[in-house]
């Protein structure tokens, strides 16, 4: 899909997106304090500078700004970038968050000791010319010896079952009972999949059904893997939800110093 149709997508789901999270605010503290051991282990204390450059609502972003982090967001939605920003605010914190296309983004080099990459963000760029365009672009807005941080679907997982649905989730939000499920249709490539993203909200005596489209390029560790490397970045490791206790693998890795190609294969955590 076009980078309009994403971000339609998560213009259209940004005034809905903590309703997905039974709290989203614990949601909030329980992601940063996860991705914030990776930073303690991987950088020292801090406070370090931060770019979330698929930050959403502010989910990832809010949380290392409240633990101490310099953080910036930005996002392809002007729409999800602003209500992160505003939401910071309303939790007082402070958190600059701009428009901006992961491929292109909009930093001086050399400017963050970290770059984080969250909520399966990274798929959307449906070609590996996008995905190396980004990643170099990462690359390039970290220090030397910097830390990345990715965060993607088990899509090993998923290319060998191909699901077709997610099942529905229950949460319990200020409007009532908020139902959540997806719908997955495979393309005949069996890499990438449109993704149905329906929300139920209580509406008076019925439902509003809110429908959302777009769709993800379903990569392999190893597929990843490789982009990293051949992006310059080493020490690529990867770690489970079971090792890592956060809900998603999680992919870090440094930049390497001028000069670093392809690295091979990290680790599964």
């Amino acid at each position: 899909m076009s980078e309009f149709s994403v971000r339609d997508f998560y213009d259209e789901l940004a005034r809905d997106y903590h309703l997905m999270f039974r709290d989203w605010d614990a949601s909030v503290a329980y992601q940063a304090g996860v991705l914030g051991e990776f930073v303690r282990q991987g950088l020292g204390a801090g406070p370090q500078r931060v770019l979330d450059c698929s930050c959403g609502i502010g989910t990832q972003a809010i949380g290392l700004a409240s633990a101490g982090h310099q953080v910036v967001g930005s996002d392809l939605s002007p729409a999800a970038a602003a209500r992160a920003a505003a939401e910071a605010v309303a939790r007082g914190s402070r958190l600059p968050a701009a428009a901006a296309d992961m491929r292109r983004l909009p930093f001086a080099d050399g400017a963050f000791d970290v770059i984080v990459c969250a909520d399966n963000s990274l798929p959307h760029l449906l070609s590996g010319e996008d995905l190396r365009a980004a990643l170099l672009g990462m690359r390039r807005v970290l220090r030397d010896d910097g830390l990345l941080m990715v965060t993607v679907r088990d899509y090993d997982e998923a290319r060998r079952t191909r699901p077709t649905a997610t099942p529905p989730q229950v949460s319990e939000t200020s409007e009532g009972k908020v139902i959540t499920f997806q719908l997955w249709h495979w393309h005949e490539d069996g890499e990438r999949y449109d993704l149905e993203h329906f929300q139920l909200v209580p509406a008076a005596s019925t439902w509003d059904v809110r429908v959302r489209r777009t769709t993800y390029w379903a990569l392999t560790r190893s597929q990843l893997t490789e982009f990293v490397a051949g992006a310059g970045f080493t020490g690529i490791t990867w770690h489970s939800p079971e090792s890592s206790g956060y809900y998603q693998p999680v992919l870090t890795a440094r930049r390497g110093g001028p000069g670093s190609g392809s690295v091979p294969p990290g680790k599964s955590g």
